[in-house]
């Protein structure tokens, strides 16, 4: 059975960090694209940061960049986003989702091309 479970959400203050993983279990995650996306209430799904397979290529959006980080640990088959100087705007049930098929070096964060989805771990920034 395909399965992404995501962990590593919770409360943080403005400013702090949080570490989100997504274990991939049933397939190997190196091979797919495995990308991260959230959600806050009353909003539509956004797309946050991928990773590519292969050479590991990565995309952020512009709400995150230089503050969010992607990586993966292929021998924990386990894709991770690096969180830091959090805002209260990035309050949010964030997902990981992957998504094969595609040439090594391909990265999207249209959320429609992804075809497995984790049940989300929920981000709160708040003082």
């Amino acid at each position: 059975q395909l399965q992404l479970v995501e962990s590593g959400g919770g409360l943080v203050q403005p400013g702090g960090s949080l570490r989100l993983s997504c274990a991939a279990s049933g397939f190997t995650s190196e091979y797919y694209v495995i990308g991260w996306f959230r959600q806050a209430p009353g909003k539509e799904r956004e797309g946050v940061s991928c990773i590519s397979s292969g050479d590991g290529t990565t995309k952020y959006a512009d709400s995150v960049k230089g503050r969010f980080t992607i990586s993966r640990d292929n021998a924990k088959n386990t894709v991770y986003l690096q969180m830091n100087n959090l805002k209260t705007e990035d309050t949010a049930d964030y997902y990981c989702a992957a998504v094969g098929g595609y040439y090594d070096g391909y990265v999207t964060l249209r959320s429609y091309e992804y075809d497995l989805w984790g049940q989300g771990t929920q981000v709160t920034v708040s003082s």
